[in-house]
């Protein structure tokens, strides 16, 4: 069974360029390439995706306008390594590019300068990679963070300790030192309901009546 094929773009002419050998590691220019109106191809492009699950395989046909035939095949495929993927632009125009065609049955690479007529397309085509290069690294799923119920569940609690009475009991008294003076306090008598107004001040009582003589 033949993989599932799409085509990510098309553009319905470019030009074929034979380019020097590379001089330096700094990369190529379209200025080298000798006489730019005069191609030594002329078709169509079209960046091909095969295969329905990641991750699928990208390829850089050049076909012939009418006829549909293959006149070269660059595999599309970045690494470390290789950043490029088979495909590198230019250092000095942003339509032109270095494609690395492999025969399919020699397997023999080869290096052909490829340009489009107008900018726009090359931005096209450039996005066109990109996005497919995006969609071979599916997104690392993260993980959920715990929730604070399975946190405390999980996490031991210390043991809860009895609840312990400060307050003063009727007629205990507490010893307070300040500056060398020692001092003690009584506990007050529970308040009743008449003194509840005053905020539990105690008012000393009536003296009491005279005695009267018999």
């Amino acid at each position: 069974m033949e993989d599932y094929e799409s085509a990510l773009f098309i553009s319905r002419d470019v030009y074929v360029y034979q380019i020097p050998p590379r001089t330096s590691n700094a990369g190529y220019r379209a200025a080298e390439w000798g006489e730019m109106t005069e191609p030594m191809w002329r078709g169509r492009l079209r960046v091909i995706e095969k295969g329905s699950e990641v991750p699928t395989k990208c390829f850089i046909n050049l076909e012939d306008k009418d006829s549909g035939e293959l006149f070269a095949q660059a595999p599309y495929k970045p690494t470390k390594q290789n950043p490029n993927g088979g495909c590198e632009a230019v250092l000095d125009s942003s339509r032109y590019f270095v494609l690395t065609v492999i025969d399919a049955g020699s397997g023999q690479k080869a290096y052909i300068g490829m340009g489009f007529p107008e900018r726009t397309e090359s931005f096209d085509f450039n996005v066109a990679l990109q996005d497919w290069t995006k969609r071979q690294t599916p997104p690392k799923l993260v993980p959920d963070a715990p929730s604070s119920s399975s946190s405390s569940s999980s996490t031991p609690s210390a043991p809860a300790q009895p609840s312990r009475d400060f307050s003063l009991k009727a007629g205990e008294t507490i010893s307070i030192k300040l500056g060398g003076m020692s001092t003690k306090k009584k506990a007050d008598k529970p308040a009743n309901g008449a003194g509840g107004g005053l905020g539990g001040f105690m008012l000393p009582p009536p003296p009491p009546p005279p005695s009267r003589g018999r």
